[in-house]
């Protein structure tokens, strides 16, 4: 079912050998979907996928290979994804496939967008930081807070991603050294998507934890494409908000209060006297801060600081309920490496464990739209 939503002949062109003299070798597709397969079952180890295939002849059929020919070893399969790490791109081309279809099928929404990045530990032996090559295909060491907001260090690599809020499906993902830190590839993701899937999908929100609280992303977000950035702020230590500001950028009147959010106007968003908006009761009244009746207005433009302000305002509610979406890429780490193998490196370098992120991804995209499908037809039926 998850091999019938797969369009593997790009792959497969790009790897076809090329030499007429010698052994013919085993079908490049077949190939692909044993590693795919090994994904789905998630089998750790080459070893013991080799050892399903020779014993298992409907697992060794499902994969495409006969019944009853010979199966590829553990070195074949070694070369098959050294081939594989050498053209990632077309199963980069596989991915957004995928992500097309799902978006056709309405399982992708692709509005709300969800980034954070995840660590994955090297098959290589880990070396003191005085022995790291920074070339950026090497490992190294990183840190960061995990969700309970214990400081943990690996090394190896880290995964940045791209997460569609409702169907929690990565739509665009790189592999980094582990030291390179989250905010720095948020912007490159948001250009895969915008270039990968023009006139497909349009986000309209990023939604992304204090990690990634940089003016370059909300501002490129805003100007670039048209969209919002969702971070909390960061006070990196600050003793104080920015001047005249709360902790979540609201404006204070001239008696120390929030002012009151009161939605978007042409490009600013708009914030009214407490006071009168019934929020609090201030001894000076309306009058302390305007004669109008309708009490102090105060308009922040949200391209003179896209970091400050946006629509949705970071003080509202509906600003709270779309960065509880960015749990959603939380939760799809978590099934990439507890059921679709991405925790089982046993490969080196960082072109083949890109493949090795890329054939979890292809994996939980394709197995989404074969349930899809499967609860179509029973529906029909």
């Amino acid at each position: 079912m998850v091999f019938e939503a797969l369009d593997l002949s790009k792959v497969v062109g790009g790897l076809q050998k090329q030499s007429k003299s010698g052994p013919k070798g085993h079908d490049p597709e077949n190939m692909l979907r044993a590693l795919l397969a090994k994904r789905l079952e998630n089998i750790k180890y080459t070893k013991t996928l080799v050892e399903r295939l020779k014993s298992d002849p409907v697992f060794r059929y499902t994969c495409g290979f006969p019944v009853a020919s010979k199966t590829p070893s553990e070195a074949t399969f070694s070369r098959f994804m050294k081939s594989l790490s050498d053209n990632s791109h077309s199963l980069e081309d596989i991915l957004e496939e995928l992500v097309v279809k799902a978006k056709e099928l309405g399982i992708i929404d692709g509005e709300h967008i969800a980034i954070d990045a995840s660590k994955l530990d090297s098959y290589d032996a880990s070396v003191p930081k005085s022995g790291i090559i920074h070339d950026g295909e090497h490992p190294d060491w990183g840190s960061k807070r995990d969700t309970h907001g214990n400081q943990i260090r690996w090394f190896g690599w880290k995964i940045h991603a791209a997460v569609d809020t409702k169907s929690e499906l990565p739509v665009a993902v790189r592999v980094t050294p582990a030291s390179v830190n989250d905010g720095i590839m948020a912007i490159p993701l948001v250009e895969d998507i915008n270039q990968r899937y023009s006139g497909i999908i349009d986000p309209k929100y990023y939604m992304m934890d204090m990690g990634y609280d940089f003016d370059n992303i909300y501002r490129t977000i805003y100007d670039q494409y048209n969209a919002q950035a969702i971070i909390p702020l960061n006070s990196r230590g600050a003793y104080a908000p920015p001047e005249c500001l709360d902790w979540d950028c609201t404006p204070l009147c001239s008696m120390g209060y929030r002012m009151t959010y009161w939605g978007y106007d042409n490009g600013s968003i708009k914030f009214r006297c407490p006071h009168m908006a019934g929020k609090v009761d201030c001894p000076m009244g309306t009058y302390w801060c305007s004669s109008s009746s309708y009490g102090a207005v105060v308009k922040k433009k949200i391209s003179d600081n896209p970091r400050y302000f946006s629509y949705l305002h970071r003080g509202s509610a509906k600003w709270q309920q779309l960065y509880n979406e960015r749990t959603s890429v939380e939760r799809t780490f978590a099934r990439l490496k507890e059921n679709l193998g991405l925790n089982n490196v046993t490969i080196r370098g960082i072109r083949k464990t890109k493949v090795h992120v890329l054939l979890s991804c292809i994996a939980l995209i394709a197995g989404t739209i074969a349930v899809n499908r499967s609860k179509k037809r029973t529906k029909a039926a």
